[in-house]
């Protein structure tokens, strides 16, 4: 079976950035779990996986432009400190914040005297990034999954009482890689 529209896919990554730092990993028991065609990864690498098969292994190099996009400079922004609330503000802080499109995840880059620099970029963007991949499975979507728009069952999302949807490994308030395109 080849990688294609509607297959769900497990597979095995080490994300690199241009100077070959690791970014981030899958785990040796905990291959990433995806629906081929549902936006559940970024664009480059889910182009790059059409027609592989379980076992193959490859290198995919995607510019920025097809992973998480260029940094924004309008996502970057000077806030008031009383925004926080009394909240101790430091550089490297990530907090929630309500805009026009919704919630956005934001990390503080500055702070000096009574303004606070947030950043709302992914953390990725304006990256290149750089995948060794190895498919470890395919098979075919239940009308579940399909309908929900993620893989159910190991390696994919629980449904749960006492779970809580995680929009993948690789986003929000991490660094790191494969995850979702917004």
């Amino acid at each position: 079976m080849q990688i294609g529209q509607d297959k769900v896919v497990k597979l095995h990554y080490v994300l690199r950035n241009d100077a070959g730092e690791i970014i981030d990993k899958s785990e040796a028991d905990e291959p990433l779990a995806y629906i081929h065609g549902a936006g559940n990864i970024i664009p480059g690498l889910e182009e790059a996986l059409i027609g592989k098969s379980v076992g193959d292994k490859l290198t995919v190099a995607v510019p920025a432009e097809k992973a998480y996009g260029p940094s924004d400079p309008e996502l970057i922004q000077a806030v008031p400190r009383r925004a926080f609330e009394g909240t101790e503000v430091k550089p490297g802080m990530r907090f929630h914040a309500e805009t026009e499109d919704g919630p956005r995840s934001v990390v503080v880059t500055r702070v000096q005297g009574d303004m606070v620099t947030i950043d709302g970029n992914h953390p990725l963007a304006g990256q290149n990034l750089n995948f060794e991949v190895e498919i470890t499975e395919i098979r075919e979507a239940n009308a579940e999954e399909l309908e929900h728009g993620h893989v159910h069952g190991p390696g994919g999302h629980a449904h749960g009482d006492d779970e809580e949807f995680d929009e993948e490994d690789f986003d929000d308030e991490e660094e790191g890689g494969a995850g979702h395109a917004h």
